[in-house]
């Protein structure tokens, strides 16, 4: 049984092997370097020239269209180098013709002797060709494409060329193919990167552009989000005799979806008129529309703690639904705690829940670190958290800014962490009683 000739064999007889192997590197060397697939056809063609007995080609694409219909994408005779990809609607549409048969025949083809008819609609593509050499591009098992060689001269293909030629076409076929996708899915990337800063920044927004004062508190807050959206919130509201209302949530999951969610609770706070009523009252409003509208189907809840502050006592009225209990370092003795009360679910997920409000009372050098679970699950390169553990080592010294006690926090977490990006958001904020 003979031995097929390799197609540079079949193709560039009498040129030693070492100058043929020295060319196909130097291609592949060159097609490896290509982005744009446009390019990369044009490289390969002149390369490929070189090689094989061709005058022209004529390519042509099924991509899209229904029996019989066809395009022509690339032609040898057009002046202008015309964009498959991006300038389709320039594209000859054909539907009769011998290569719309070709095509559509799925098979590789020689024709040694070539008689086309002025009438027939190839005519303008092969009316010079005396040989053609047909070879289909498979995509997902069907010949979508179809590269079609041509020579003015009958008899140049010839059979023996075919298996070779077929392998080696439908490789860059799907070479060219992949870096087509690759592009579109840059693009995709690029516009969806550009959607996700946008609700980043519309997110941003809704927080407080700057920090309230508020008399006896000195106040500090750091942001982070682990993608270009999330779903940490906290917030300040104004409320009558001189109290303010300090509120931190924490939506599940992250990204966009997170960050609607938190816009929407950003409404409810501010849109009922709640922050006046006490902390429990607002909790209970925010989950009942969270739960009926918003979360019910779609398995989202959110953790909030809501407390109001009286700068006239010191005293802190809070509510929680589900969230960490703010940390508290109490400098006159030392202590460090969780002004705990009675936690209730998360928000948006049962209609009816009750929250119920507590006090607590706070004096001089008292440090409250209110935060997301970001900070606390933060892990580091062996797997274990944070926790309550990194925040208590920071709080046991005291210090005299609420900007210091962040600042502290962040370089420990760092520290812990080996500054591994974040993979939740991260929300802190301090106040310091005075």
């Amino acid at each position: 049984m003979d031995t097929p000739q390799p197609i540079t064999d079949q193709l560039a007889p009498g040129i030693p092997w070492e100058t043929r192997l020295q060319h196909i590197v130097e291609t592949m060397r060159e097609m490896s370097l290509q982005t744009d697939p446009q390019r990369m056809v044009r490289a390969y063609g002149e390369r490929m020239s070189t090689l094989m007995p061709l005058r022209g080609i004529v390519a042509i694409s099924r991509r899209g269209l229904d029996s019989p219909w066809y395009r022509v994408t690339r032609f040898s005779g057009w002046e202008e180098n015309i964009n498959p990809w991006k300038q389709q609607d320039r594209l000859p549409l054909l539907s009769t013709g011998l290569l719309g048969e070709l095509l559509y025949a799925e098979q590789p083809q020689v024709i040694e002797a070539l008689q086309i008819d002025e009438h027939d609609a190839s005519y303008p593509y092969l009316g010079e060709a005396g040989s053609i050499m047909a070879i289909p591009q498979f995509d997902q098992g069907r010949a979508l494409n179809m590269v079609v060689f041509y020579h003015p001269d009958r008899g140049v293909f010839r059979p023996e060329m075919l298996p070779d030629t077929v392998w080696v076409s439908n490789l860059f076929g799907r070479a060219t193919h992949n870096l087509v996708l690759t592009e579109e899915v840059k693009q995709a990337y690029r516009a969806v990167d550009h959607e996700l800063k946008m609700v980043a920044d519309i997110q941003r927004s809704l927080l407080p552009a700057e920090l309230p004062r508020v008399p006896r508190l000195d106040l500090a807050a750091h942001y982070q989000t682990s993608r270009r959206a999330g779903g940490d919130y906290y917030d300040f509201f104004p409320l009558d005799k001189d109290r303010w209302g300090i509120l931190i949530a924490d939506v599940s999951g992250h990204g966009t979806p997170a960050a609607v969610i938190m816009a929407i609770t950003h409404a409810l706070a501010h849109g009922l008129p709640g922050p006046q009523l006490p902390p429990s009252e607002l909790l209970n409003r925010i989950n009942r529309h969270l739960a009926q509208r918003y979360t019910a189907d779609s398995g989202t809840f959110v953790t909030a703690f809501y407390g109001v502050f009286d700068p006239a006592t010191r005293v802190l009225e809070f509510a929680s639904a589900g969230h960490p209990a703010p940390r508290l370092k109490r400098c006159v003795d030392g202590s460090i705690y969780s002004v705990d009360g009675q936690a209730g679910l998360p928000l948006g997920i049962e209609v009816d829940v009750q929250y119920s409000t507590s006090r607590h009372q706070l004096v001089p050098g008292d440090q409250l670190v209110f935060y997301t679970d970001g900070i606390t699950e933060a892990r580091n390169p062996a797997g274990e958290f944070f926790g309550l553990a990194g925040l208590d080592r920071v709080l046991g010294r005291c210090r005299d800014q609420a900007g210091t006690i962040i600042d502290a926090v962040l370089a420990e977490l760092d520290q812990f962490t080996a500054r591994q990006p974040a993979d939740d958001d991260r929300t802190l904020l301090v106040a310091r009683v005075v």
